[in-house]
């Protein structure tokens, strides 16, 4: 057998933290070489730590980039092993997203990225360029401080490929793997048996499956080891890098990382027999067709044997069957990470959380007891990193929780803020839960507060403010309700503020928000309440799977009082209740939130206008709606979306989960001031009825043989 051992790695890194990237990477490689790894590949760009976004304009995030590689190249626990890191680099002034791989000292190549990621949350060519030079390599000078840690003054740099003595090796760069012409192919045809791929892929519900596939599809088609590195953790934005570091060979899994977790560091090893490469491609005529034509890459020469063929050679890694979380779990470990990442690296002292009674608070603070769960589970595992973090947060440095409810009881503050129009079930089941999670809860009134403003209102204007159920306008329904959840708002950040304090504690504490994903998109909030905090973990979910993981959350983390929050009508309790009038939230949207997560993917995923939304729905609703229901549906969902854009310039930064999130800060960018009757759409979507309605009267009309729908008439109203 002719063995090799190979490490790839899932790192915690956080933008600019130049030290602790250095500390991380350099403690991967010190892991993969106890595990044997004679190769070792990291994420995308991890000794800057990807989210720098503008900060890549910066000549000194380059310079300290290069002085970090230098000190590593130098370092001695280095040694005896190729190492793969990601950084940005600059050549013939032109900034590129790179991994540099060295050997014993000494560089060996530079390789730029090829194809770069600008959908979505990515806007890697704001930074950087694309290399466009296929299979060709060049020399680039060295930087002086590179220059005095490897003695050398040029390094070859561009699309090359690593060749020892006994196994050659090529890379990609995280898009590479997703474009239509992924380098692995011809690499491959090049007798490439290693692809390793550095990657900054972010978290989104039901991603993770369509990444595995294309990595086990890559080498599935081709044959070779195909090794993955990812960040993992929040690293300064609203995204969450969900790790899973992956080894495949010959479209078989062998090694898969943690998802999610908070270690900082989690090295993924597997040791791979050479020979099963030349095996499976040897099996395939088609392959020695192909590779015999194609052309050849620019092969950097080392040489040093990486594999071992000593009877004695470490146990061959079997194949295993990928593992899948479920959505509800997605959702209850990824903003849980998240949310740990942003407390203990924010410096604060716990979190704050205005909570209503209602399923979207409830499921913030569920998240927060699973962050509690986590984080005690690894403390009892002998986490000592953790151990420290968690006691800097509560500034303490001898305690030790016993359960997630000690962890929570000494960073986690909820209130509920009633008014006369709030109802004690609400209160009741707040205060239930915040029990069972273990958090510090405080139940107060704010109708003292809110009737100042009114009478403020009075003061100044002579006229009292009235509800609609009490006679009064639409004008002042509205404003009589923002008042109360404006209010929310600043009780929110001045308790978030002096809480701590009023307890004897130090810190501040990060004050959270909870609307979903669809109250974002359907502007269903008060612009400036309790939507409005320092973060968000839910404002990136649909309600509807914030349902399944309160169910979800109810029963695995033993928090019975969900229950009766998941069975209880959504409602703003804003509004006076009557006999004949209860207010609740799809009554007040206008539309149920399944409707509004079918609107959200349509306008966003599939990128639907109006008319081609109508057209979709017309038949995916045929057998629920009218035609014309279908149409009045969407005029009116894109008649409140335009009317409601400018609140996405305001939403809190928020967990990004899902494909069609409505955040106007980097990922949904559109305008926020609308024609809000789109005339031309809504023209084609109502010549679309009438056609279809005739066709189905003519339809309808045919007594014996079945009518064809005029499909003239239909297609007509594609012209207008």
């Amino acid at each position: 057998m002719t063995v090799i051992t190979l490490a790839t790695c899932s790192l915690n890194q956080w933008a600019l933290d130049f030290e602790g990237n250095y500390l991380r990477i350099l403690a991967s490689i010190k892991e993969a070489k106890e595990a044997g790894a004679v190769f070792r590949l990291g994420p995308e760009l991890e000794i800057s730590g990807y989210g720098c976004n503008d900060h890549f304009y910066e000549s000194d995030t380059f310079l300290h980039c290069y002085q970090i590689l230098a000190d590593l190249i130098t370092h001695e626990d280095t040694r005896d092993i190729v190492v793969d890191v990601g950084l940005p680099v600059m050549h013939k002034s032109v900034r590129y997203n790179c991994r540099a791989i060295f050997y014993n000292g000494k560089l060996l190549l530079i390789r730029p990225k090829m194809v770069m990621a600008m959908n979505g949350n990515y806007r890697e060519q704001r930074w950087f360029t694309p290399w466009q030079k296929n299979r060709f390599t060049e020399n680039m000078k060295l930087p002086l401080v590179l220059r005095k840690a490897t003695g050398q003054e040029t390094v070859p740099f561009g699309d090359g490929i690593i060749s020892s003595s006994d196994v050659c090796i090529g890379s990609e760069i995280c898009e590479e793997l997703w474009s239509p012409m992924s380098s692995h192919m011809n690499m491959g045809l090049d007798g490439v048996h290693i692809f390793t791929n550095g990657s900054g892929s972010h978290h989104e519900l039901r991603k993770l499956n369509s990444r595995l596939d294309l990595i086990l599809n890559a080498t599935r088609r081709i044959g070779g080891i195909y090794m993955y590195a990812n960040c993992q953790g929040n690293d300064g934005e609203r995204v969450y890098y969900d790790g899973c570091a992956v080894i495949a060979l010959n479209g078989e899994l062998l090694a898969q990382g943690s998802q999610f977790s908070l270690k900082d560091v989690e090295v993924v090893t597997a040791t791979i027999d050479i020979n099963e490469i030349r095996t499976y491609r040897g099996a395939r005529p088609s392959y020695g067709i192909q590779s015999a034509r194609s052309d050849a890459y620019p092969r950097i020469s080392i040489d040093i044997e990486l594999c071992d063929t000593s009877p004695l050679h470490r146990r061959i890694t079997q194949t295993q069957e990928p593992f899948f979380h479920t959505p509800e779990e997605e959702i209850a470990l990824g903003p849980a990470c998240w949310l740990w990442d942003y407390l203990r690296r924010s410096g604060l002292g716990g979190f704050f959380l205005p909570l209503s009674g209602g399923l979207d608070s409830a499921s913030t603070a569920a998240i927060v007891f699973s962050m509690c769960k986590l984080v005690h589970d690894a403390v009892a595992n002998g986490s000592e990193a953790i151990l420290v973090d968690l006691r800097r947060v509560v500034n303490d440095v001898e305690f030790v929780p016993k359960s997630p409810q000690d962890v929570a009881e000494r960073l986690f503050y909820t209130m509920y803020m009633g008014t006369v129009n709030s109802s004690s079930e609400t209160r009741d089941r707040a205060k239930t839960l915040a029990a069972e999670i273990g958090a510090v809860h405080y139940n107060i009134d704010i109708d003292s507060v809110v009737s100042a403003v009114r009478a403020l209102f009075t003061t100044v204007t002579g006229i009292n403010l009235k509800f609609k159920t009490e006679g009064g306008s639409y004008n002042e329904n509205i404003a009589l309700q923002n008042i109360q959840a404006r209010m929310r708002m600043v009780m929110a950040y001045l308790f978030g503020l002096l809480l701590p304090w009023a307890k004897g504690r130090k810190g501040t504490l990060l004050v959270l928000g909870s609307a979903n994903v669809d109250e974002c998109l359907r502007g269903y909030m008060t612009k400036y309440d309790c939507s409005s905090a320092d973060i968000n973990p839910i404002g990136g979910i649909s309600k509807v799977d914030l349902k399944r993981f309160i169910g979800f959350a109810s029963k695995n983390f033993s928090l019975p009082s969900l229950d009766t929050i998941l069975s209880a009508k959504p409602t703003a309790e804003l509004e006076p209740i009557t006999e004949e009038y209860t207010q609740t939230d799809e009554d007040d949207m206008g539309m149920t939130y399944e409707e509004l997560g079918v609107y959200g993917r349509l306008r966003k995923v599939q990128n639907c206008g109006p008319f081609s939304m109508f057209c979709k729905l017309s038949d995916l609703w045929r057998d629920k709606f009218t035609i014309r229901e279908i149409g009045d549906k969407v005029k009116y969902f894109f008649r409140m979306y335009a009317i409601n854009r400018h609140k996405a310039t305001v939403i809190t930064p928020s967990y990004h989960a899902e494909s069609y999130s409505p955040d106007d800060n980097r990922f949904d960018l559109r305008p926020f001031l609308y024609n809000t009757k789109w005339e031309v759409p809504f023209r084609c979507i109502d010549s679309r009825i009438e056609a279809l309605e005739h066709a189905q009267q003519a339809q309808s009309s045919a007594s014996e043989a079945t009518v064809e729908p005029d499909i003239l008439a239909i297609n007509a109203v594609e012209r207008i």
